[in-house]
């Protein structure tokens, strides 16, 4: 999947709606989260909307671009203007898989993702890296795909699309990653398609056609395709996307890496 994520630097904004919009209500998040962090870092940045997002919000902070494929991070600093470059505040552009961050322990106030968790067999151990990276204090903010994702094609029959965890699963993560205050929600996202094409040509310039749909036979993606047509409202073709939003903090540990619990001593 990484090579076709690669290929797909060049037509991924042009299909990016969801993504888009996923990033636009996280950001609505972050208008009731009262940070000032120091390092700020997109992970699984793409083209990069998320970092200039962030980067708008909180100017001060050091802001890194995190992205395991090369050419999407050269479309990050193609989309960096040159004001922001002379001014030094172009991203730091950092090609890494999340689960090996070349970053030091404690060393984000704010990690942020989109649209890049659900893509990992398990994300346990991204968690648990994500965990390690951040202060003391700092805040972890994602949305992931959830188990509804095209609940009309699995409705027509598809049996190869990619299984999603659902919220639950990944509020246990984060738990067993070492989190706190975990907070989850979910909601429905409907796309409307004129028609099967769309959504095949919308993922595949997205890079992810295959890693979602699966390995569906020619045979099998005309029956699906067909049954999933007959869904047609007003006109339009719906294709429904889960999507699950969360943030949770780094608290301070209770327990030291000998083993020994933490005590803290307060003078009255």
């Amino acid at each position: 999947m990484k090579a076709e994520f690669s290929r797909a630097a060049a037509s991924y904004d042009e299909a990016a709606v969801l993504a888009r919009e996923t990033g636009r209500r996280m950001a609505q998040r972050l208008d009731y989260v009262k940070i000032a962090p120091r390092r700020i870092a997109d992970i699984g940045c793409a083209t990069g909307d998320g970092i200039r997002e962030l980067q708008r919000r909180y100017p001060a902070a050091l802001p890194l671009a995190v992205d395991y494929a090369r050419p999407m991070l050269a479309a990050v600093k193609a989309r960096t203007s040159l004001l922001a470059r002379v001014a030094g505040r172009a991203p730091r552009l950092v090609n890494a898989d999340v689960c090996q961050l070349p970053l030091a322990a404690g060393s984000l106030g704010l990690a942020w993702s989109n649209l890049m968790l659900h893509w990992l067999p398990d994300p346990l151990p991204a968690l648990r890296e994500l965990h390690r990276v951040l202060e003391v204090g700092g805040l972890l903010m994602f949305a992931m795909l959830g188990p509804d994702t095209l609940k009309e094609l699995r409705a027509a029959g598809a049996t190869t699309l990619r299984n999603f965890h659902d919220m639950h699963d990944i509020g246990d993560m984060l738990v067993a990653a070492g989190f706190a205050d975990a907070v989850m929600d979910m909601e429905m996202i409907e796309i409307a398609y004129a028609g099967p094409r769309g959504l095949l040509r919308d993922q595949r310039l997205l890079g992810v056609r295959d890693g979602l749909l699966g390995a569906m036979d020619f045979r099998t993606a005309r029956r699906v395709l067909r049954a999933w047509a007959a869904q047609r409202r007003a006109g339009a073709l719906p294709a429904t996307f889960e999507v699950v939003y969360g943030h949770a903090w780094k608290a301070a540990p209770t327990v030291a890496p000998d083993g020994r619990a933490v005590v803290k001593f307060h003078k009255p």
